[in-house]
């Protein structure tokens, strides 16, 4: 009788640890499942004009925010990304092809050497906190030879990086970026060009599907109430994808050194 109370009692000890390695390996499958494969970062552009601006900053994500200097709430909406250890990133005004109007500090194709230089250093005087660059329209101005090699000469000094909206194919942004040792990247998808939850979502998941093939990829959004709604209901689940969100800084060659422009001397080069 011992042993046959024995037996049962080893049956079920059996079955308990066989019941036991299989939760666990369940869980290790459904755990290596949701690890992120693929890397993708968002910056959002435009961020000044708009006091909702501020409200988009204050989303717990590590979105990267491209601000426009000498706007009314610029300074501002980069201070409190800062403040939250999320990263800023200069919104830089470029001459666009269709003639609209830029706002204040703007860069444009007929300026000298000396004036670039300077809008760039009084432009980052206004975000000291930006670790890099990016353009704001510049269809125009990215296509042009000479301003693009002394815009890159002078983020070269001030140990930037340089982010392609792409706004036009016939940038030079690439070519003058390797001539001065400028880290370039550059964006693969907009994500609301049309404000409609059903378009962004299109664009959203392109984005996902060039960051599972290539492991990592760059999205470009603005401050729009429905950029604002789509994030704050997607980017929660992103990783239960197989994706992580990160800052643009995680995308970046391990070689890169990254330093806001306030810990930088502004560098102008002399006048030609």
């Amino acid at each position: 009788m011992a042993q046959q109370e024995l037996a049962v009692e080893n049956r079920n000890n059996s079955n308990v640890r066989l019941l036991t390695y299989l939760l666990l390996s369940l869980l290790s499958v459904k755990l290596y499942a949701v690890e992120p494969d693929a890397r993708i970062a968002i910056i959002i552009d435009d961020i000044g004009y708009q006091k909702s601006d501020l409200k988009l900053v204050d989303l717990p994500f590590p979105l990267t925010y491209a601000v426009l200097p000498h706007t009314p709430y610029g300074a501002q909406a980069a201070r409190q990304a800062f403040a939250q250890q999320k990263e800023v990133m200069l919104h830089m005004p470029m001459e666009a092809s269709n003639g609209k109007a830029l706002g204040p500090g703007a860069l444009t194709s007929d300026m000298s050497k000396q004036q670039v230089q300077h809008t760039l250093e009084q432009a980052l005087a206004d975000i000291p906190y930006a670790i890099g660059v990016n353009n704001h329209m510049g269809s125009l101005y990215t296509a042009q030879e000479q301003p693009m090699a002394w815009m890159m000469e002078y983020l070269s000094h001030r140990q930037l990086f340089f982010v392609d909206s792409l706004t036009t194919p016939n940038s030079t942004a690439a070519k003058y970026a390797r001539h001065y040792g400028v880290t370039n990247l550059s964006r693969h998808v907009f994500l609301d060009n049309v404000q409609t939850e059903a378009a962004i979502t299109i664009q959203f998941e392109q984005l996902l599907a060039i960051a599972r093939k290539r492991h990592s990829a760059i999205a470009i959004g603005h401050p729009y109430p429905e950029t604002y709604r789509f994030l704050r209901k997607n980017l929660p689940v992103l990783r239960q994808q197989g994706i992580e969100l990160v800052s643009i800084s995680a995308l970046l060659p391990t070689g890169h050194n990254v330093v806001a422009a306030g810990f930088t001397a502004p560098a102008i080069s002399a006048a030609q």
